[in-house]
């Protein structure tokens, strides 16, 4: 049925359209808006073809170049053109800005135009009386004209009637299919563009999608069933360019359908979602799940890995999980090109223009250490965001403006057009092919029902649901046209029907043999060998971290040194190298000194390192140094630790863009990959962190219980209270705290402590709160006989001094954790009450070291346990230390509380106010008599 003109959204009938756009600049201006990044592409060529024969361009061109080069000052450079004549035309100025997408028939239920805007522009033809805007007529139509080198609309013939011009030009841009790229400031990839939708019959190629089409009409996709032979074409397509593995991240609505009828899941696996008799080791709803799956491509024969990544219900979260993910398999098999690996990703039109984090993950795009070399995005545009109005909902014109930053092409397509929606996405996998950049599907559809089953649409969009409740699905109406051609019949099509639906009733009928929903059908990042088939670690040893002073010394010589040749390093960085030689030269190391040591054996031993995160390359305290750059030669850079050994691993380590959120998520989901590897994200701050607190609290903290998902990252939080200002200051340790899931009244079975705490640490996230002042405290050293064979991590650090040696006579045991430690030593030796005060450094705090701190309360049986920390006492770490503590002591003396007064802000901004209160938790905490009156 021919596309009738669309009604308004008042429901009055919108003028026909006798023709459609095509577009030109001829016009005076008061300066030359030609001259702009949407045309700059054809004005160059022009003046190419000038400067080598100002004959073959028009004459306004030609007086336009010359006036140009004669310094004309801007908008005096234009002059009007001679009259047309049929032997060369301003149509070759058609090509230039191309925008049928603001008139293309895009909306299935004819409604709203999908740029929201029903004004139309001036310029663009749409009737004959538009013509005169260009000093054209109707006489004019059907006059020849030369077609510009530039278009593909002639095929094999180089000049056209203006009456043919314009039907080709409507055919191409403005029917169900709105093209955007004339932003691309790259001529190769607009002329690319161009010949796919230019090219007299290259559109439309018919395909029986019939065969594909027959089942999908499940699991909540009604009214853009057509997502599904979208994602398959592109799935095909990539197959048949070398991919082999896709990684996808989407939202919940359709989800189901998607695992079933693109993943190719087992049916029975999801019908058991359903059965609330097995959901025991599920930890999230059934349409957050996510899987993983290797199967057979059945149009290109091949096989092909695809990747659900699970994900919240807080839309665009997984964006950059899903790239991380995709980066981390195409790093470990080699794939440096991405031609092998690539990420699909799915988007609702209300997210992807109102969520910032969509933003983030485009700028990561190009990136040399974050690019996954194009990733096909997907808009499954409802009009709608669960109740709001787009046109309340967003500025833009499209949802889909964002990905414009990055020049990536937008295809908007009419989903009730299913041969359009495949050939549009056969041109986007063979995009992301051609150039491995970013690609943008907008299909433009409808939400048949609410936003759940359980909704009611017509309190919010009465007109729309009320055009709704008459609209056709698209499957019907693509099979009334297929039997209408002849494709296939009305037997064949109910058969193909009968035969899903008696798969469906099998997998259904299986399904309730099942006695448990098995996770391993829900992991989307699977470890192989890690774990036994039950579930378990494989390996529950502990071995100790020492290495042997050769080692040791191997790694501090190559960190104080730069192992390339006729390099040239700044002067001041001269003298940080020569002072990590002198403490290697005395056998001790510093923090970035021991970090250099930690990172050089994993490298030995084969585990690559992945450090994240804004200005960690130097490090945000000029610390690090990790990357050298020659002070000659721009760009020119050296990494030593990628010098250590002959084979060892690969170390990387790259400055992110200035985002957490984005990051943060990109970092997780390269960690997810594999557990032989480190990956540490790095905050320039600790309490940045909280701009990807989505991160942490819908993926690091419960993606374990929620997906059953391993993941080894390292966050580096910058903390310490040292008169910065509430900004620079906590890294927020009590939130962490209080997301750790150990029951506070209850003491673990020693004999089983040791045990949990590896099964505990061996595969989540590792939170380290790290210094800042302490990077250069002359204390703060460590010595080679600290990490000599032998040697382990230390849980907790007791008292080494006097005190310990008379355990008896100590008064007071002060716990604390981080830097208040050398400020309390410092003050006791001034008070010089080393005898009578002992101080335990806890050094981890979740798994909660019960057993060790058991130790230390016994060992001082007549002294007063206190817990001293520089943060305020709502925050920090007492809330989550005292009742931990108490359990471990069984209750049998108080734990007393020194530090600063409960606060809204993390810190004063005032420095005095900081010095104030510092020295008042210091008299606090060395006052035996401060608690006397409490107790």
């Amino acid at each position: 049925e021919k596309w009738k003109p669309r009604p308004s959204w008042e429901g009055e009938p919108a003028a026909p359209r006798t023709f459609q756009q095509f577009r030109c600049y001829s016009a005076p201006v008061a300066a030359e808006p030609f001259l702009s990044g949407t045309s700059s592409n054809y004005v160059e060529e022009m003046y190419y073809a000038w400067l080598e024969n100002p004959k073959s361009v028009h004459k306004s061109w030609d007086i336009f170049f010359r006036n140009a080069n004669a310094g004309a000052a801007p908008g005096t450079a234009y002059q009007s053109p001679p009259p047309l004549t049929t032997s060369l035309s301003t149509l070759s100025q058609a090509q230039s800005l191309i925008r049928g997408h603001h008139v293309a028939q895009l909306d299935p239920l004819g409604i709203l135009d999908a740029d929201l805007d029903s004004s139309l522009p001036a310029d663009i033809i749409t009737s004959t009386d538009k013509l005169g805007f260009y000093g054209l007529d109707e006489s004019d139509l059907d006059k020849v004209f030369h077609l510009p080198t530039t278009t593909f609309i002639g095929g094999n013939e180089s000049a056209l009637p203006l009456r043919e011009i314009i039907r080709r030009l409507e055919m191409a841009y403005c029917q169900h299919i709105g093209v955007e790229f004339m932003f691309i400031n790259d001529l190769e990839q607009c002329q690319w563009i161009r010949q796919k939708f230019e090219t007299p019959g290259i559109i439309y190629s018919s395909e029986f999608l019939h065969r594909k089409w027959s089942s999908e009409k499940r699991f909540g996709l009604e009214g853009c069933e057509v997502l599904i032979p979208a994602l398959k074409t592109i799935i095909d397509k990539s197959s048949e360019k070398g991919v082999d593995y896709v990684i996808m991240g989407m939202p919940h609505r359709g989800r189901l359908n998607v695992l079933a009828n693109v993943i190719r899941k087992e049916l029975e696996q999801i019908f058991c979602q359903f059965d609330s008799k097995l959901e025991a080791g599920s930890g999230d709803v059934k349409y957050h799940l996510g899987m993983y799956h290797r199967r057979i491509n059945r149009v290109t024969d091949r096989n092909i890995t695809l990747s659900l990544v699970a994900n919240p219900s807080h839309l665009e979260a997984a964006d950059p999980v899903v790239q991380g993910k995709t980066k981390a398999e195409q790093f470990y098999c080699g794939d440096t090109e991405g031609k092998k690996v690539m990420s699909i990703l799915l988007h609702g039109d209300a997210a992807f223009a109102g969520q910032g984090i969509v933003y983030e993950t485009f700028h990561l795009s190009d990136l040399p250490s974050y690019t996954t070399h194009g990733t096909v995005h997907v808009v499954v545009n409802n009009q709608i965001g669960f109740t709001t109005d787009p046109r309340m909902a967003r500025s833009s014109p499209y949802p889909t403006d964002v990905a414009r930053v990055v020049n990536a092409p937008i295809f908007h397509v009419n989903a009730d057009d299913p041969e359009a929606v495949v050939y549009v996405c056969n041109v986007a996998a063979e995009w992301r092919s051609t150039f491995h950049k970013d690609v943008v599907v907008d299909l433009v559809c409808y939400r048949r029902n609410g936003h759940n089953e359980m909704d009611e649409p017509m309190f919010t969009q009465p007109l729309m649901y009320k055009q709704i409740r008459k609209q056709k699905p698209v499957l019907q109406k693509y099979a009334e046209l297929l039997i209408s051609q002849g494709v296939v019949n009305q037997p064949e099509y109910e058969e193909e029907i009968a035969k899903y639906d008696k798969i469906c009733e099998e997998a259904h009928a299986r399904s309730k043999d099942e006695k448990i929903l098995h996770i391993k059908h829900w992991l989307d990042s699977p470890w192989p060998g890690f774990f036994t088939l039950d579930g378990q670690p494989r390996s529950m040893t502990c071995p100790s971290t020492g290495l042997n002073e050769e080692d040791l010394t191997h790694i501090g010589q190559v960190a104080s040194s730069v192992p390339v040749e006729d390099f040239t390093i700044h002067g001041g960085l001269s003298r940080i190298l020569k002072t990590r030689g002198e403490m290697v030269k005395n056998r001790t190391v510093d923090w970035a000194l021991a970090e250099y040591m930690a990172f050089g054996s994993l490298l030995k031993e084969g585990i690559h390192i992945r450090l994240s995160g804004q200005d960690v390359e130097r490090g945000t305290f000029s610390h690090r140094h990790h990357v050298l750059h020659d002070q000659n030669v721009d760009k020119r850079t050296c990494i030593p630790m990628n010098h250590l050994w002959p084979n060892q691993a690969p170390y990387t380590v790259c400055n992110s863009s200035l985002s957490e959120y984005g990051v943060l998520g990109f970092e997780l989901g390269f960690a997810m990959a594999s557990p032989n590897a480190l990956v540490l994200w790095e905050a320039q701050f600790g309490d940045f962190h909280n701009t990807a607190q989505c991160i942490i609290d819908q993926f690091i903290c419960p993606g374990q219980a929620k997906w059953v998902r391993q993941n080894g990252i390292v966050l580096l939080l910058p903390h310490g209270m040292e008169g910065m200002g509430p900004e620079h200051s906590s890294a927020r340790p009590e939130r962490f705290l209080q997301m750790c899931n150990d029951d506070p009244d209850v003491f673990p079975k020693l004999d089983d402590f040791d045990v949990r705490q590896l099964y505990e640490c061996n595969w989540i996230v590792l939170i380290i709160f790290t210094p800042k002042s302490l990077l250069r405290h002359p204390e703060a050293r460590s010595s080679f006989d600290d990490m000599l064979p032998g040697t382990h991590f230390l849980r907790v650090i007791p008292e080494s001094g006097p005190a310990a040696h008379n355990p008896e006579q100590v008064k007071r045991v002060l716990f604390c954790t981080g830097k208040v430690y050398y400020d309390l030593t410092r003050e006791r030796k001034a008070r010089q009450m080393e005898a009578d005060v002992a101080i335990t450094r806890v050094e981890q705090l979740s798994p909660f070291p019960f057993d060790l701190l058991l130790r230390e309360a016994e060992k001082y049986p007549a002294a007063e346990l206190v817990w001293c920390q520089e943060e305020h006492k709502n925050q920090g770490y007492y809330d989550y230390v005292k009742p931990r503590l108490r359990t471990t002591i069984n209750r049998a003396k108080p734990v007393w509380y020194a530090g600063r007064e409960p606060a809204a802000a993390p810190a004063t901004g005032n420095k005095k106010t900081h010095l104030t209160e510092l020295q008042r938790l210091l008299d606090t905490a060395f006052n035996l008599d401060a608690f006397k009156d409490l107790a």
